[in-house]
Formats: C-alpha cells, sequence, structure tokens
C-alpha cells in the first residue's frame, strides 16, 4: 500500500469532514474543484449565466449526496459526473439529435496541420459556436475523452448518432477555423 502525503491526506479529510456536514471542509473542496468544473460548464453551454448555475447545482448535489460516497479519494472523478450530468440535462429538451444517414456526409478521419496557425482562443471561440448537440458531443468526446457508446448510454441515443454529431461538429468547426486562417492569414 503507498503512504498518502499531507496533502492528500487533508484532501480525504475534508471529503470524510464534509459527509460528516462540516460546512467549511465542503467550503475547501469547493476552492479546490470549482474553477475545473466551471471549466466543464462553461465549454458544454456555453452560457456564462447558465454555466454559473450548473455549476452551483452540482455541488449541491455533490453536497446533498457526498454520504453515499464510498471512497474519499475518487471525490474529483464522482464531482466530474455529476457536473456533465447536470450540464447534459440543462440541454437535452432544448434540442435534438440528428442522425446523419449519408455516408458521403462523415467527414475524413485523416489528420491534418492546416489548424497550426490557430490559437486557442480561436479553436474555443469556434467551439462555443457550434450548434447545442454538436458542441456537447464534441466536448463530451475530444475533451472530456468519453466514447461514443458511454455518450449515447448518457444522452439517450444511438452509438451512430452519437458519432455523425461528432463528426459533423468536426466538420463546421474545420470551416469556421478555415475561415479564421483566411481571415488572419
Amino acid at each position: 500500500m503507498q503512504k498518502m502525503n499531507h496533502a492528500e491526506t487533508s484532501f480525504i479529510n475534508w471529503v470524510e469532514d464534509a459527509a460528516k456536514g462540516k460546512r467549511d471542509a465542503f467550503g475547501r473542496l469547493y476552492e479546490q474543484f470549482s474553477a475545473a468544473m466551471f471549466n466543464i460548464c462553461i465549454r458544454m453551454v456555453s452560457e456564462r449565466n447558465l454555466a454559473e448555475d450548473l455549476l452551483h447545482e452540482s455541488f449541491i448535489t455533490a453536497f446533498n449526496n457526498i454520504k453515499n460516497l464510498r471512497e474519499p479519494a475518487r471525490f474529483g472523478g464522482w464531482l466530474k459526473q455529476i457536473t456533465i450530468r447536470k450540464c447534459i440535462q440543462s440541454t437535452t429538451s432544448k434540442y435534438s439529435f440528428k442522425e446523419l444517414d449519408d455516408e458521403g456526409q462523415w467527414i475524413d478521419e485523416y489528420e491534418e496541420s492546416w489548424w497550426g496557425g490557430l490559437s486557442m482562443v480561436d479553436i474555443q471561440c469556434a467551439i462555443k459556436e457550434l450548434p447545442d448537440g454538436c458542441r456537447e458531443i464534441f466536448n463530451l468526446y475530444a475533451v472530456e475523452d468519453y466514447s461514443h457508446r458511454d455518450i449515447a448510454e448518457l444522452l439517450n441515443i444511438s452509438e451512430s448518432t452519437s458519432k455523425s454529431q461528432y463528426h459533423r461538429a468536426k466538420g463546421l468547426l474545420r470551416v469556421k477555423l478555415l475561415k479564421v486562417l483566411k481571415v488572419n492569414g
């Protein structure tokens, strides 16, 4: 068994204390994780006010259910799952997913270096402009590293719909980013 360092021991103590109802411990957990969870929210919903609301809802849900967490060391992953589910719940009623049937609509999987002249800000802005469904699936797959199978289960859609929405998102991003390159180039 590995020995834990002081920071890991403190973190686990915060989780255990929060499970006992100690608000100051939960406050420390909020300070530790709020920035990372907010980044997930803003990537998925793209609206600052909604992202802030979802962040707070996620922490409230975590606080109300922390007693059910069996392994305190897994708090971060558990909170991330809660946050992603809150974001998905907030957006699924707003749009429907469309499956692309025509094989010609799929974008080739080859990697290109055309995007090398783009800044991270350009890329993030282009992602924010994607339609809600495409953006959500793109973020889950490309950023959060979910599989298409996991996305399908999470969103209650078919795996092929997840794949087609991801490919659609890539195509839309490519068009948007090529325009940015032409303007900046």
